[in-house]
């Protein structure tokens, strides 16, 4: 008799089915959730996997730049253009998402992913909200995609493997440019009545 009523894997983040195709080292981190998630599936487990995309503190406080853990009134770094859209959510509202799907049987074997519309953002979006709070404009470069492959591979394993998954996010769109189909759903839309933070209030605690 299966007692486990309903299992959430701690993966949280990108959604590892769809990365099958990410770089290494940085593969690595799919790839064992993938194992993971086939056992879950031998086994018949009951699950739901909660795609939470980047946490707010980890991407926001830099301004999107890696290692930054707190936004400049100086300068940024743009990643490419700055263009590629990412989503970004508040931790406390990835676990108030997160415990709504454990006793629901909408999200019963199914992906939710954590899309707050208001915070699907490029990094020059972000950067612009910035610049609005503090009444100030920053100086401005940018690092293209073959200059950060470049830096990235002069690092140790364990920062190869966090700057690809920055690569795949910023360069690329992994997390923004793909429907949501009927096997999975979307948080903001199944619980409405949960009052998200945007990226304007969550960056408000950094002035």
């Amino acid at each position: 008799m299966n007692i486990l009523q309903r299992f959430l894997p701690s993966e949280f983040g990108t959604d590892p089915a769809r990365m099958g195709d990410a770089m290494e080292p940085g593969r690595v981190t799919f790839d064992d959730k993938m194992v993971v998630r086939k056992a879950i599936h031998d086994a018949g487990i009951p699950f739901t996997y909660v795609s939470a995309n980047c946490f707010a503190g980890y991407f926001l406080g830099g301004l999107c730049q890696p290692g930054s853990i707190l936004p400049s009134r100086d300068k940024v770094v743009l990643l490419g253009d700055g263009n590629q859209k990412a989503i970004y959510v508040d931790e406390d509202d990835i676990a108030t998402y997160t415990i709504k799907t454990i006793d629901d049987p909408r999200t019963l074997n199914k992906t939710l992913y954590l899309r707050p519309p208001k915070n699907i953002l490029s990094q020059r979006e972000v950067v612009e909200i910035w610049e609005k709070l503090i009444g100030k404009e920053l100086q401005k470069s940018s690092i293209s995609k073959e200059e950060f492959l470049s830096l990235m591979k002069g690092q140790d394993y364990a920062e190869q493997v966090g700057l690809t998954h920055y690569f795949h996010v910023c360069y690329e769109g992994c997390l923004a440019n793909f429907e949501i189909d009927d096997e999975a759903e979307e948080a903001s839309k199944l619980y409405p009545e949960i009052e998200y933070t945007t990226v304007n209030d969550y960056m408000k605690r950094y002035l």
